[in-house]
């Protein structure tokens, strides 16, 4: 590797591009000058005229890259990564996600060689100690959850959802039963009513009664066409639903399911088991409750656990452990099939069983029992400046919406902006949609109450800014290298390409 000066007479930059524009970092394209050079190819030592790509592939123009030193590519790149945030750079209260700080544990272990470097088609005779970590892998799932049997196949929680849903209408398509029907109380998670439709149901939506499923309520809306209710406990208000145990009385009475969405798992950990509370079938979101960095879409995993009811349905192969070997069994006839290449997302299910280890049942317990603090204490915190629509104690997040929206014409989205300004990534707001201006925070365990406290500040001076300098607020973020951007024509236009 070498690094070149430019050549004499070398091309200057092009006039009006952001080099000129301070605080814009601009493009390897816009940094390109004609002739600089980041490498030196060796001289190839093979004699002779050598053409090993065939005239019919080789391109009739060079290939539009650009033209840099290699200390210009290097600092460019370190450059940007000062700009990312991530939750190694600062508290990411996102709520509903459980965006944590990960143990470094976890990475070091699952980058070794003879994990990372395995290949998917290997023998089962060479990747014995593969097979025995998600065989154990899924018996401390079971052991959490209180469930039966899991399987480690899908690859975030979503497609676990897709999976759950798929071995319920599997159960009744081999019952001969005619069931088109999912039921939504308004406070599941957001993934729930895609997944019901995806999988062939109706979704059916019916309103809660202080932030938790109503059993009367429940009652009127359940018949024998229903074929299961999706619920998250802790729900997405971050209350724990009081009657979960009468609600799958009254929906097991209809012969419906009971499915629970494992997206909020972190708030019980140790404390319940979601098996002991009446659902027959739950999904674990691996990337939010046991390690692995969360994101940006994956990497992820959803391994979902069930009740024997279901367990003849469940994707193939299994692993199975026979006279002290492990082995991948294809042979289940009542299979749904398989619902991902090979046997699930492997570098994810790693990480998940070295925190798991790592943790043991009593670090496990810790885990839900500092997340319930950490949010009961930055609630309090923020309850005087904030509106606060549910007093009970929370579990792992809470729900605050601003209380000057109206007053000042400042929104919840124009807090969020103003908080990156303080070092924060911003919670998630607007949803839950039955609080208006809802701002979902989940602080996780994992951060310190001195944090916390800088969070709860900064908080609190922005309800002092929209009371004295609402202007401020509305033209938040002042420190990033982009101001306010139109995030809704960004994701319906996306930019695929560019003017050269």
């Amino acid at each position: 590797m070498s690094v070149l000066t430019p050549k004499p007479g070398a091309e200057e930059p092009r006039k009006n591009d952001s080099l000129s524009q301070p605080g814009i970092e601009p493009t390897l394209f816009e940094m390109s000058r004609a002739g600089h050079r980041g490498t030196l190819l060796p001289k190839t030592a093979v004699s002779g005229k050598v053409d090993p790509i065939p005239d019919d592939l080789l391109r009739k123009e060079p290939a539009c890259l650009p033209e840099l030193a290699e200390s210009e590519v290097v600092r460019h790149f370190t450059r940007l990564s000062k700009l990312n945030f991530s939750v190694d750079t600062g508290m990411y209260p996102l709520g509903s996600c459980t965006m944590k700080y990960n143990p470094k544990i976890c990475e070091s272990i699952a980058s070794r060689r003879g994990l990372a470097g395995l290949h998917p088609y290997w023998p089962e005779s060479r990747v014995q100690g593969a097979l025995r970590l998600m065989f154990d892998l899924e018996k401390y799932l079971q052991e959490v959850s209180g469930m039966d049997q899991v399987t480690l196949q899908p690859s975030a929680g979503a497609h676990g959802e897709f999976l759950g849903l798929k071995l319920i209408a599997r159960y009744f398509e081999k019952k001969g039963e005619k069931r088109t029907k999912v039921l939504l109380p308004d406070t599941a998670h957001g993934t729930n009513p895609a997944s019901a439709s995806m999988s062939g149901f109706e979704a059916q939506e019916f309103k809660s009664n202080g932030g938790m499923i109503d059993p009367k309520v429940l009652r009127k809306v359940v018949d024998d066409k229903v074929a299961a209710i999706m619920i998250t406990n802790p729900n997405t208000l971050g209350l724990f639903e009081k009657e979960i145990l009468k609600v799958a009385e009254i929906v097991h009475e209809k012969g419906g399911f009971v499915y629970g969405d494992g997206a909020n798992l972190n708030a019980i950990l140790g404390k319940a088991r979601p098996g002991d509370l009446g659902f027959d079938v739950i999904q674990f979101n691996l990337h939010k409750t046991f390690s692995t960095p969360h994101g940006g879409g994956g990497p992820g995993a959803g391994p979902v656990g069930v009740k024997n009811k279901l367990s003849p349905y469940l994707p193939v192969p299994r692993i199975q452990l026979k006279e002290g070997r492990y082995s991948l069994n294809f042979g289940l006839p009542d299979s749904v099939g398989r619902v991902r290449s090979f046997y699930g997302n492997f570098m994810i299910l790693v990480r998940a069983y070295v925190y798991i280890l790592s943790n043991g049942s009593e670090g496990l317990k810790e885990i839900s029992e500092r997340a319930v603090l950490n949010a009961n204490y930055l609630k309090q915190r923020m309850k005087d400046r904030y509106h606060v629509p549910y007093e009970d104690t929370c579990m792992h997040e809470f729900i605050a919406s601003d209380r000057f929206q109206k007053q000042a014409q400042v929104s919840t989205l124009d807090i969020a902006k103003r908080i990156i300004d303080f070092g924060f990534h911003p919670p998630t707001i607007y949803f839950p949609l039955v609080v208006p201006g809802a701002m979902m925070i989940e602080p996780t365990e994992s951060e310190s109450k001195a944090t916390l406290d800088r969070f709860a500040h900064s908080m609190n001076l922005i309800a002092n800014e929209i009371q004295e300098d609402p202007d401020r607020v509305r033209a938040a973020p002042h420190t990033t290298p982009c101001g306010r951007v139109n995030e809704v024509l960004a994701n319906r236009y996306p930019v695929l390409s560019w003017d050269l």
